[in-house]
Order: structure tokens, then C-alpha cells, then sequence
């Protein structure tokens, strides 16, 4: 296991990562198509990596910071959402495109799946001039969201934040995002990408994608030899552990009733960490994973709740 991972750091979390706004729509039956389906709309603040920031600082982290990029049009009201949420934003404002956009088709079954319709505006353009090694200082963790990979510029900068991380022997992790996206961008590119990290973070999903297996145990297993700490989330079956190719560790779900499921995998993520910096062991952080994310399930879009808000609702933007 990499440096450092099972003692407790002092100094912030550092996000790297993307920040929309998500339009969630949860249709109360089969989609009709030409025609009109009742649902429920919410415009809620999201984001892979703002997510991530949000549920850290919601699960304890005194000091989190996220760099992201947004265009203008939204650009105050997500300083503003990041900030209530504990998160100091650092967040650069794209000249030309707008703020990236989500809509989230959210059906209305037991399991709350979804499908997204990506807009990624200005999240996934990011680029090695928006980073400064300046970035690094104070911080004891560094996470970067799988979507930097997408695209040329993002990756670029990804990169750079990885090598300095690494000059300064600050650990880091990443969330591998989408498998559709990992398609896209092919298991070998990503994977090349992983050697430098301390964590890796994917979904059931995402690791026997990358690995070609079909058992998420197995996979685990196998990306914990690229990886040295691979934490495998399997929905309502918890999490799997495993560190430097052994045998994994299965950490149980927490039983949930679900709403929507979008935020869940940030939630885990941003609780797992959380726990790491505080000092926990992998298994334990993973616990704490799994109990935040079966409390983002129950509430529309991907963020936690903050104090005034009603218990369950997403937060509707305002202007």
C-alpha cells in the first residue's frame, strides 16, 4: 500500500474535478416517446468532483478545496453552493463555454437507476496553465475525478497535478467515473494513467471493464496490483477492498430506500477519503463510504444536506 494510507495526515483535501449543474428528472413511468411523461424536475449544483468535495467536507474534513472550471453563466451560483457546503472553491472561469450540463433521467423503480445526458461544457476544459504548484501547499490528499481523462487538455492537466502531488509525496487517488467514457477512452490509456496513483476507486462496473474480468472480487484483486489500494462500490452489496493484490475485503452495504442514485458513488468517495485523511483504516473508511452513500440515495441529486434544507430534497437553483 502506498505511503501513508493507513496513518493519519494532517493538511486539506485537494479535488481536482468537474462542477455542473444537473438537471434531475425523476418520470414516474416508461419514457413516451412524442409525446409528454410526468416527472419531477430538479435543478440542483453537481459534478463528479464537486460532488466528491461536498460529502468530504460534509463527513468531517475541516479543510477542502476543489478546482474546477465553469463558464459564466453559473459561475457565482456554484461559488456559492460550494462555499455553503464547507468546500473553498477554486474555480476558473472558462472565457467561452458555459457551465457544463447533466440531465439525469432518474426512473421511478426500487433501484432509482439512471441514465445521463452529458453537456460537458466548460468542466472538461481544464488545462495544465489553470494549475500552480501553489495548489499543493497545506494539502495531505490529492483526488483527481476520472473525467479529466476525456478529454486532451484535462488530461494534460491531471498529469501535471499527479506529477507535483508526487514530487511532494502527497498521496493520490482517482474515481475512474463512467464506464461509458472508459469505452471511449480505452482500458489501456487509463490504466497507463493509474500506475502513479495510491488509490483507485472504481464501481463494479468500471474495474471488470478495465480489467476484463467478470467477478468484481477478481477485479479488485487484479487492479490492486497497478494500484496499490483499490476500492471496488457494488451498490446495494457494499464495497470491496483489496490492497497489493490480496485476497479483498467485502465491507457491507447499508440498506437504503432510494430516490436517486446519481450521487452515490461521490458520496462513498468523499466519505471514503474523508476517513483516510482522519487517520481510519481502508475497511473502516469504506464503512463510512457505504453509510454516506446510502444517505445520498435518499435524496434527489448528488450532493448532502445542509443545515435549513428539508430532508430528502435536492437544493433548487436560484439566480
Amino acid at each position: 500500500m502506498g505511503a501513508g494510507v493507513t496513518e493519519s495526515r494532517t493538511g486539506a483535501l485537494l479535488v481536482v474535478g468537474d462542477v455542473v449543474t444537473d438537471v434531475v428528472v425523476r418520470h414516474r413511468g416508461p419514457l413516451a416517446t412524442g409525446t409528454d411523461t410526468a416527472a419531477v424536475i430538479r435543478t440542483v449544483p453537481g459534478g463528479a468532483g464537486a460532488n466528491v468535495a461536498c460529502w468530504a467536507a460534509h463527513s468531517g474534513c475541516a479543510d477542502v478545496r476543489l478546482l474546477g472550471r465553469v463558464g459564466a453563466d453559473a459561475a457565482e451560483w456554484h461559488e456559492r453552493e460550494l462555499v455553503a457546503a464547507g468546500v473553498r472553491p477554486l474555480l476558473v472561469t472558462d472565457p467561452r463555454a458555459a457551465t457544463g450540463t447533466v440531465v439525469c433521467l432518474v426512473d421511478a423503480g426500487a433501484a432509482a437507476e439512471r441514465t445521463f445526458l452529458t453537456d460537458s461544457g466548460a468542466s472538461l476544459r481544464l488545462e495544465p496553465v489553470d494549475w500552480s504548484d501553489a495548489l499543493l501547499d497545506g494539502v495531505g490528499w490529492l483526488h483527481l475525478s476520472g473525467y479529466l481523462l476525456f478529454t486532451e487538455s484535462s488530461r494534460a492537466l491531471a498529469r501535471t497535478a499527479l506529477d507535483a502531488a508526487r514530487a511532494r509525496g502527497v498521496p493520490v487517488s482517482m474515481d475512474p467515473a463512467s464506464a461509458g467514457f472508459l469505452l471511449e477512452l480505452g482500458a489501456d490509456r487509463f490504466l497507463a494513467f493509474t500506475k502513479g496513483l495510491d488509490a483507485l476507486l472504481p464501481s463494479r462496473d468500471e474495474a471488470c471493464l478495465l480489467t476484463g474480468l467478470t467477478e468484481p472480487a477478481d477485479a479488485a484483486a487484479e487492479l490492486s496490483r497497478v494500484a496499490p489500494l483499490v476500492v471496488v462500490t457494488a451498490g446495494a452489496d457494499g464495497a470491496l477492498v483489496a490492497c497489493s493484490g490480496s485476497a479483498p475485503v467485502r465491507v457491507p452495504a447499508v440498506p437504503a430506500s432510494a430516490r436517486d442514485t446519481t450521487g452515490a458513488g461521490d458520496a462513498f468517495t468523499g466519505a471514503f477519503l474523508a476517513a483516510l485523511l482522519a487517520g481510519a483504516d481502508p475497511a473502516e473508511a469504506a464503512a463510512r463510504g457505504c453509510r454516506a452513500g446510502a444517505r445520498a440515495v435518499a435524496r434527489i441529486g448528488g450532493r448532502p444536506p445542509r443545515p435549513g434544507r428539508v430532508a430528502g430534497d435536492g437544493v433548487a437553483r436560484s439566480g
